[in-house]
């Protein structure tokens, strides 16, 4: 019995050594954030063999036992441009892509969508909500880690053998039209047009995108299914990644306009309204509200500056965008702290023009006079439906500098613009 005692109390004094020295370790150093181990992150060329995010620190200490690891310029930058369909993402979307270190995905979280919640484009239902996000946020952490084989579980058919034809807006990618994924189009073809990518590229090999994605520098992708800036904290706050957001906004008129234009089917009753001014009674407004709840909810958290969000915001009005293109892309290249290449710079000037070209009439298309379109929504709704829009969405008018109109002389007024000069300076 003496000798179990003896046992028990050496056994506890042992323990409470172990845990002490424990502490002791942890606490002698501050604690570190190491960058993580990519090809970008770590200076060692096309050496590095282990997958993305996976390289522990067991044997070792904090950053001095990887002297590579040191946060620098050449750290991995995931850009993430937040908006909602018909507000200029494609176009902002297009300025990234341009950069030749930049590896860019056009809206990978439709797949999430048509996969987890088919025939329903923006669920209000709690469930469906939490369901998708969660989803979204695990697929877009490892779409920044360069791992597309996690986006097959999405794709329908299910990828064999890592080839796909079905990922949505391949064109739109420029480094998936290039080599090493692509070798129709060598390194002369700077503007591939997105319908001859996916005509002459064929399927997609996911691994070789996989490679293309780390060699790049940096990453960014556009979505329009995440409705708010709150629903992406927990993917801002990971360590694991350098996000960078910027919130597009749009005047909420000029993408009511858009859509009607755009999605017939779907907006038949509103072009209903406008032909016959007239508002059906089984309109469903929530295709208006929705996208101005939104809109006051993220950008009132996002001007709110919380801690987890400095360093990591801009807020871009489309407008300003499409009114002084060159100035404003450079904005925003100098918030992510990124040198914008000529290759921007022409894609610009080449894009922000008046065209007759049949890709400046596609619905999803850039080529445009952006200037004139910014505004061009007030020649299309009606005054009603303008008037409706306005008491809906008053405050988030108000909130991001979008003046009301009081009568139909004002609203054709072309030569009045109704986006007051407001500046919205990132969050540094």
């Amino acid at each position: 019995m003496q000798c179990s005692w003896k046992a028990v109390i050496l056994l506890a004094l042992a323990s409470i050594a172990i845990q002490y020295t424990a502490i002791r370790t942890l606490t002698s150093k501050p604690f570190q954030l190491c960058p993580l181990p990519s090809p970008q992150n770590c200076g060692l060329g096309g050496q590095e063999t282990e997958p993305p995010f996976e390289r522990g620190t067991a044997g070792g200490g904090g950053c001095d036992d990887y002297p590579y690891f040191s946060i620098n310029a050449t750290r991995k930058t995931h850009i993430l441009v937040l908006a909602t369909t018909r507000s200029g993402s494609s176009f902002v979307g297009q300025l990234l892509n341009q950069h030749q270190e930049v590896f860019y995905l056009f809206e990978p979280l439709y797949h999430v969508q048509t996969t987890l919640i088919p025939r329903l484009s923006h669920s209000r239902n709690a469930a469906d909500r939490r369901v998708m996000l969660g989803a979204s946020r695990d697929l877009l952490r490892s779409l920044y880690g360069c791992d597309l084989y996690f986006l097959e579980s999405y794709i329908k058919p299910t990828p064999a053998n890592h080839t796909t034809d079905k990922l949505f807006r391949r064109g739109a990618s420029r480094a998936l039209c290039q080599q090493p994924v692509c070798d129709a189009f060598g390194p002369a073809d700077v503007n591939v047009e997105e319908g001859d990518c996916v005509k002459k590229c064929a399927t997609l090999n996911m691994t070789l995108a996989t490679e293309a994605c780390r060699e790049k520098r940096h990453v960014a992708i556009k979505i329009v299914r995440v409705p708010e800036i709150g629903d992406l904290r927990a993917l801002v706050e990971d360590p694991r990644l350098n996000i960078k957001v910027i919130q597009l906004v749009r005047d909420p008129r000029g993408i009511l306009s858009s859509r009607i234009e755009t999605f017939r089917d779907t907006y038949r009753l509103w072009r209903i309204w406008r032909a016959t001014g007239r508002r059906p009674y089984n309109l469903d407004l929530s295709q208006l509200t929705v996208v101005c709840q939104d809109f006051l909810s993220s950008v009132s958290t996002g001007l709110s500056h919380p801690y987890w969000l400095k360093g990591k915001y801009m807020l871009v009005r489309y407008e300003d965008l499409a009114k002084n293109p060159l100035l404003k892309t450079k904005e925003i290249y100098d918030y992510l702290g990124l040198p914008m290449d000529k290759n921007v710079e022409d894609w610009i000037h080449a894009n922000t023009r008046g065209s007759n070209e049949p890709s400046a009439k596609h619905k999803f298309g850039t080529v445009r006079d952006s200037a004139a379109n910014a505004e061009s929504w007030r020649l299309k709704l009606s005054f009603d439906m303008v008037e409706y829009t306005q008491t809906v969405c008053q405050k988030v008018l108000h909130q991001l500098g979008y003046k009301a109109v009081k009568s139909v002389e004002e609203l054709k007024n072309m030569s009045l613009s109704l986006v007051q000069d407001k500046t919205f300076v990132p969050f540094l």
